[in-house]
């Protein structure tokens, strides 16, 4: 349970709450199971604290600094995260559905299994972050930095991808039907396994990723690059492959039925 004395001093305002944090540097705050749906948290200084299991939902974070905070299944449904820092935070299980994380900073962040489904993350940088499991159905990431990102089973159905960065990203087994990729960056990104019926492809960089046994198929991959891909076992079948680059790819065991080349 929530600290009472942290939890008063937050509730005063953000000049008290500031001024006791830079006079107790030593101490670190717990707000957990705190009930701070829809507060005025604008420009918060809650780096490091305990957020575990608050209640969040609907408050307006506007460029706070969450780094480092614990937000281990917290509820932040629809709150107002744009230009937060979110950087290292542990977000495991949070709930982030419709939250608005426009530009937000969640490198290095651990979103295990985090409800992101619907969140508009537009130009967040969420590179080296921890989203095995996590549900992005309906995320807006477009622009985007999720370089080297784990993404292992994520879902990515439906989601807004386009020109995001997806460099070395480990997106194995995840689900990406219907993704919009478009112009998307992944160089030697990790798909093997990955569902991407339906997806849109078009323009993508694909140089040297691994499509080994992904599932392609109706996917768009026109005048996309997967020039040295490794596409061994993959499921081509009815995918428009027209202007794609080749070079080098790995086709073995490839199913191309009814593929546009």
């Amino acid at each position: 349970m929530a600290n009472r004395e942290h939890l008063a001093l937050l509730k005063a305002g953000a000049v008290i709450w500031l001024e006791w944090r830079n006079q107790n540097e030593q101490i670190e705050p717990d707000l957990s199971s705190a009930n701070l749906s829809g507060d005025n948290l604008r420009g918060a200084n809650l780096a490091g604290v305990n957020l575990a299991r608050a209640d969040l939902s609907n408050a307006l974070l506007v460029r706070a600094n969450l780094s480092g905070a614990e937000l281990s299944s917290a509820n932040l449904e629809n709150a107002k995260l744009v230009e937060a820092n979110l950087s290292a935070a542990n977000c495991s299980v949070a709930h982030f559905s419709g939250a608005n994380l426009t530009q937000a900073e969640l490198s290095n962040a651990n979103l295990i299994g985090c409800d992101l489904s619907k969140a508009n993350l537009r130009g967040a940088a969420i590179a080296n972050a921890n989203l095995i499991g996590a549900d992005l159905t309906n995320a807006n990431l477009k622009d985007a930095d999720l370089a080297s990102a784990k993404l292992i089973r994520a879902n990515l159905c439906f989601a807004n991808l386009i020109e995001a960065n997806l460099i070395a990203a480990d997106l194995s087994e995840a689900n990406l039907h219907e993704a919009e990729l478009i112009g998307a960056y992944l160089y030697k990104a990790n798909l093997s396994k990955a569902n991407l019926s339906k997806a849109h492809l078009g323009s993508a960089y694909m140089f040297q990723a691994n499509l080994s046994e992904a599932d392609l198929q109706g996917a768009n991959l026109a005048a996309a690059n997967l020039k040295g891909a490794n596409l061994a076992g993959a499921n081509l079948r009815g995918a428009n492959l027209r202007g794609a680059k080749l070079k080098g790819a790995n086709l073995n065991g490839a199913n191309i039925q009814e593929a546009i080349l």
